[in-house]
């Protein structure tokens, strides 16, 4: 375990030894009172690459110079666009390239992967997921079995802390899935909380639901670009996630889709058809009859969204210079650096809720307040610390390795040690 010291000279230390303490400079920081803000939240919307402007500017240019050609010509011809992702997205989540595209955003996918791989009948139709999952999750998962013509009171199963507790355990988990039994038709959980940061067993889920006959999916909104996973290795079945946090691909950026091969690959695995997804030997042929293409894009329905692209291709380029194994090493260690600050202060009352468990976590500190939660994140705005809140009562802390450093938490805890 790494020792830490709370002085600003070992921060600065810190920040001089660090390898990747020259990627923030490939950020844009917002400002206050003409300084860069202590920016803590890249787990709701990851900041700028500089690198964005430029991407863009290049795909105006193509579009102005080629127009319709530029699907064909150009540096990046768009009919192959979104392609460009994969190879950095493998890193992230451990997958084939088959395995993967990117399109929609991330509910809209959600449902596209449930309607192919929720299949309920009358006697398997259940689904379980965490209690107190990010509402969307919740709104998808409950229409879908609106849908089937199932009462979400019953089909839904949802998994909760036991009383006085805030964190799910691994055991309550996976005795749920076993208990569900031949009723389980999907286990469809987060693959990290939202709201107390806790990293889920992916794996272990994925093989309890295989073992009762269900499927398992999972929502990585908050783990893509975070936690290196294995999605290929733990037999996930499929699972959707946002790139505009860890992975500072921009507001309304395009979402990314894993579907395991096993899958992916047969041709016959229910799905919704589009344009994209149809077998490109013969899409042009202009003809009826829908023959996806076996592997993810198959999925694909609608053109690259080249635009809503651009910038997820700028950051995952950034992100693989500075590589996912390190990028999450020095997450660790600074995540670490903060819970140390934070467990210094005696003048602020709450209780951090996230695990203590560097395995069970990413980025993310969550702070829970009894009292004054909100009064307290507004006031951290106020002093330069962009932060989020959540109700009830939490203040969700992330320092994002790929821009933040160990003086950013310093001071983030200098600020609350004097000014609170």
């Amino acid at each position: 375990m790494m020792s830490y010291e709370s002085t600003e000279a070992f921060a600065l230390q810190m920040d001089r030894e660090d390898p990747l303490s020259g990627f923030r400079a490939q950020f844009h920081f917002p400002k206050h009172l003409g300084k860069d803000v202590i920016y803590f939240c890249g787990n709701s919307l990851g900041l700028q690459p500089k690198s964005a402007k430029n991407a863009i500017e290049n795909e105006l240019e193509t579009w102005q110079q080629l127009a319709v050609g530029g699907y064909f010509g150009g540096p990046n011809p768009w009919l192959t666009y979104h392609e460009k992702c994969i190879p950095f997205l493998q890193k992230w989540v451990g997958a084939e390239a088959s395995e993967l595209t990117v399109m929609n955003a991330l509910t809209v996918n959600l449902h596209l992967m449930m309607l192919s791989f929720y299949r309920p009948d009358k006697n398997r139709y259940k689904i379980i997921m965490e209690a107190g999952a990010f509402p969307s999750d919740m709104y998808a998962v409950e229409t879908q079995v609106k849908h089937y013509g199932f009462d979400p009171e019953d089909a839904i199963i949802e998994v909760a802390p036991r009383e006085g507790e805030k964190l799910l355990r691994k055991e309550d988990i996976l005795n749920a899935i076993d208990k569900a039994g031949d009723s389980l038709a999907l286990a469809m959980f987060s693959g990290m909380n939202y709201y107390t940061g806790q990293f889920f067993p992916i794996r272990e889920i994925t093989a309890a639901a295989h073992g009762v006959g269900a499927l398992a999916g999972f929502d990585l909104a908050h783990v893509a670009g975070n936690i290196p996973v294995h999605l290929h290795d733990w037999q996930v079945d499929f699972a959707v996630w946002c790139s505009y946090k860890y992975l500072n691909a921009g507001p309304g950026a395009v979402g990314g889709v894993f579907v395991h091969q096993k899958h992916a690959g047969k041709q016959e695995t229910p799905r919704l058809g589009g344009w994209w997804g149809n077998d490109e030997k013969i899409r042009f042929k202009m003809e009826k009859g829908f023959v996806p293409k076996p592997d993810a894009s198959g999925w694909c329905m609608s053109t690259s969204q080249v635009f809503n692209t651009v910038c997820l291709k700028a950051s995952l380029e950034m992100l693989d210079a500075a590589g996912p194994e390190n990028l999450r090493a020095k997450s660790i260690a600074l995540t670490g650096y903060l819970e140390f600050l934070l467990s210094r202060l005696s003048n602020l009352d709450f209780e951090i809720i996230t695990p203590s468990n560097p395995e069970e976590r990413g980025a993310q500190l969550s702070l829970f307040f009894k009292e004054k939660g909100r009064q307290i994140h507004d006031a951290m705005l106020e002093r330069g610390i962009v932060v989020d809140y959540r109700e009830p009562g939490v203040i969700r802390v992330a320092p994002a390795p790929a821009y933040c450093g160990y003086l950013d938490v310093f001071r983030f805890y200098e600020i609350l040690r004097d000014q609170f």
